[in-house]
């Protein structure tokens, strides 16, 4: 039916931007079909236009290859097929981060990973469990619209360095999920902002450096920062600046560590069996005390938290996505029918990958079901080995998945197979992570105070670009650089890897 109507449209209003549900989302359940259409054809347009005069700016400054473009996968595509299935951009953002952060700590031996990406305005945190990042296909975006495409499983929070701390009407302290954004922003910047923030908590007690904020008006900047946070929150609370400041970083780091929980707990997996990989310019900012909150030993921070993101797309493998739905028992599914299904997606993933013109290493192809037993609306990923998987394997896995997530057997009930999921990946080459910091030999250490639990530390402070390979040292310290500040607390001790990440092991009492 949806291509007899494309048909007729194309025949009554030729254009090139009609989408039928079923070239995205060839799966089941018209709404989430209806609506995934829906924002492809509204975004496909846009992006087209992006991209098209983004190509030809490149072309007319000498650039000659492909362009790439990240889609919400944690996969690269090409710019010239991009656009047609536009919708499969969402949250490619937060996805890059992700795919960034997995090819790091893969790199430093480090298999399972909470990624914590903290900004201006948000806090986005997924799972990543030996090396693969968590993948859905049922993510909501605002006004709870469903878009039914692959995407890396991101939970984003309102969290970020420019969030406002407020007192409610209960009395209570409140932090985000409203930003002061970039203009004004925070007060401590020196725009104009007067609204307490999260930047303006960390300012005062000491871990941002006011003269990389300011250099010319800082005294005048702190003068502001205390009257603003004494009238609009400490004389509320009836505590002094520092400890409100302690406060409003507490409720926000609570607000992250549930988010945390959101990505590991709920879907069955202990976060103190992870490294938490904290990056973005307000990350490494929190990631001790967060990891404290939640018992996780280590934190890890790589060479460049602020540009880790844009890491993601040099390193971003080529990725082909292709599901259907089969909504069939297992004991009705014919086994046969199922192996070619899966061989030709396989097929059809390589073939479009070849015919972009970027240089393969080799194919990767991860096989998998969506299942759920009869009667449930809620769907489980199972992995599958390769493309011929037998009828009592596909049982057990989801018996052993479903027991793993929910601590409970059905074994009377029957099994559903509900899609069938195929990923095609394109390894590209890898990127030489130890030129992203350059080093500089220089011992030269400055000093302040820090406020840490109560009370103020004499501080190291050091530069990023300082710290070779493996310096060791203990906290407290502040470790600077252009895109962030690292805050390392008392007893937490860090040294650096051979890549330049460093890695800071928790204190718990």
């Amino acid at each position: 039916h949806e291509v007899k109507a494309k048909n007729l449209i194309l025949k009554n209003w030729a254009n090139k931007y009609v989408t039928a549900g079923h070239e995205i989302l060839s799966e089941s359940r018209e709404f989430e079909r209806g609506v995934t259409a829906s924002i492809n054809a509204s975004v496909q347009p846009i992006l087209e236009n992006y991209i098209y005069d983004l190509q030809q700016r490149l072309r007319n400054n000498g650039y000659k290859k492909e362009l790439l473009v990240m889609n919400g996968n944690g996969g690269t595509v090409s710019s010239k097929i991009v656009s047609k299935e536009a919708a499969k951009t969402v949250m490619s953002g937060p996805a890059s981060g992700v795919i960034a952060a997995t090819y790091v700590s893969k790199l430093s031996k480090v298999k399972n990973i909470i990624t914590y990406d903290m900004g201006g305005t948000s806090t986005d945190v997924s799972l990543v469990v030996n090396n693969k990042p968590a993948v859905s296909s049922e993510t909501e975006i605002e006004y709870s619209m469903p878009v039914h495409v692959p995407m890396v499983d991101v939970r984003t929070i309102g969290a970020g360095g420019g969030s406002i701390a407020k007192i409610n009407e209960a009395g209570l302290l409140e932090v985000g999920p409203e930003s002061s954004g970039s203009d004004p922003g925070p007060i401590c910047y020196g725009n104009g902002g007067k609204n307490p923030t999260i930047s303006d908590a960390n300012f005062l007690l000491g871990r941002l450096n006011p003269e990389s904020l300011n250099i010319k008006e800082n005294i005048k900047i702190k003068e502001d920062t205390k009257s603003i946070l004494e009238n609009e929150i400490s004389k509320k609370l009836k505590l002094n600046n520092y400890q409100s400041a302690e406060a409003i970083l507490k409720i926000a780091n609570n607000k992250m560590a549930n988010a945390i929980r959101m990505v590991s707990i709920s879907v069955g997996e202990d976060p103190r069996e992870f490294n938490l990989f904290s990056f973005g310019g307000a990350g490494p900012m929190h990631a001790c005390e967060l990891a404290r909150e939640l018992d996780i030993p280590k934190v890890f921070i790589p060479a460049r938290p602020g540009l880790t993101n844009a890491l993601g797309c040099l390193v971003a493998d080529l990725r082909q996505d292709f599901t259907q739905t089969l909504n069939i028992s297992l004991e009705e599914t014919n086994i046969k029918n199922l192996h070619s299904i899966l061989e030709k997606f396989k097929s059809d993933g390589v073939s479009l990958i070849k015919k972009q013109k970027v240089e393969i290493e080799k194919f990767y192809i991860e096989f998998s079901l969506d299942m759920q037993f009869l009667g449930q609306t809620h769907i489980i990923k199972i992995p599958l080995k390769d493309a011929k998987p037998s009828k009592n394997f596909i049982n057990k896995e989801f018996e052993n998945i479903y027991f793993k997530r929910f601590k409970v057997k059905l074994e009377k009930i029957l099994p559903i197979i509900v899609n069938i999921n195929v990923s095609v990946i394109g390894k590209r080459k890898e990127l030489d992570l130890k030129k992203l910091i350059n080093f500089t030999k220089s011992e030269k250490i400055s000093y302040r105070k820090v406020y840490f639990n109560g009370k103020w530390h004499r501080t190291p402070i050091y530069l990023r670009e300082n710290l070779f390979p493996k310096f060791k040292q203990n906290g407290p310290a502040i470790i600077e650089q252009l895109d962030t500040t690292i805050v390392i607390h008392p007893k937490d001790n860090f040294f650096v890897d051979e890549f330049g990440n460093i890695i800071i092991e928790i204190y718990n009492d």
